[in-house]
């Protein structure tokens, strides 16, 4: 049973997200850790890049800080394999598709095999021309985790036939960042996609609440958080270890 597939067996799964490299890889490495101890069971890594078109402010000034600070796709690879002498939790890149394409993707997908990448989630990638990459990425095990949007709608079968992982759920039109109210009926986009597939399936985008973590938790099998862990980085810098444990053992506790 690989990693993500055990994460989301018989449980409900919280799921953390920090830019690598903000401010540091060495205390991206540190606030994985802290995530899991606080009750995190999988983590997206974002791979920072200079124009991240599905993020909010929040998530849009981590990438500029940590690549200001020097940190390039390589590093992270070397700050993963670094990560998997400390733990087995599932990790998952948020990456935009320049990225791995300049990188090559037989490149990027061997790469991630190697160090302990099991997934990878490509905002900007339509469901049409996935197929470019989706080879490669079986080949060497590396899930390409789908989006379905508000938008999707006649499209949202579609989309989850083909899903594997897990499928990411956009719970709010727009860009990333913390929302106060979620209106998009989710529940109905999950009843549609567990007509075609059982891939798990968790929600993100807005979600930075105790309350909002059970909610989504009671319709799908898990919850994301990103802009909200963000922003305690932001705030505290280096010292948002113990920050980001507190924050996050509270809403886990939601599950």
């Amino acid at each position: 049973m690989n990693r993500i597939k055990n994460a989301f067996d018989g449980k409900k799964v919280f799921i953390g997200f920090v830019t690598a490299g903000d401010p540091c890889l060495s205390k991206t490495e540190e606030f994985v850790l802290e995530m899991e101890r606080a009750g995190a069971s999988l983590i997206e890594l974002g791979i920072p890049f200079s124009d991240p078109i599905a993020e909010g402010p929040v998530i849009q000034a981590a990438n500029i800080r940590a690549l200001s600070a020097g940190c390039t796709t390589d590093k992270i690879f070397d700050m993963v394999k670094s990560l998997r002498t400390k733990t087995q939790i599932p990790l998952v890149f948020l990456a935009y598709a320049n990225t791995l394409y300049k990188y090559g993707y037989e490149i990027f997908c061997k790469k991630c095999r190697e160090t302990g990448i099991d997934g990878v989630i490509i905002p900007d990638l339509p469901f049409e021309e996935k197929n470019e990459l989706a080879g490669t990425a079986a080949e060497n095990g590396i899930d390409i985790i789908s989006l379905i949007a508000p938008t999707s709608e006649q499209r949202i079968q579609m989309i989850a036939k083909q899903a594997s992982g897990f499928i990411y759920v956009v719970s709010s039109m727009g860009v990333t960042g913390v929302r106060s109210e979620i209106k998009t009926d989710v529940e109905s986009i999950v009843d549609t996609i567990r007509k075609v597939t059982d891939v798990p399936v968790a929600v993100g985008f807005g979600i930075n609440t105790r309350k909002q973590v059970e909610k989504y938790t009671s319709i799908a099998d898990g919850a994301i958080v990103g802009s909200a862990i963000v922003k305690i980085i932001a705030e505290y810098g280096e010292d948002a270890g113990s920050h980001i444990y507190n924050y996050v053992s509270e809403l886990a506790s939601g599950l």
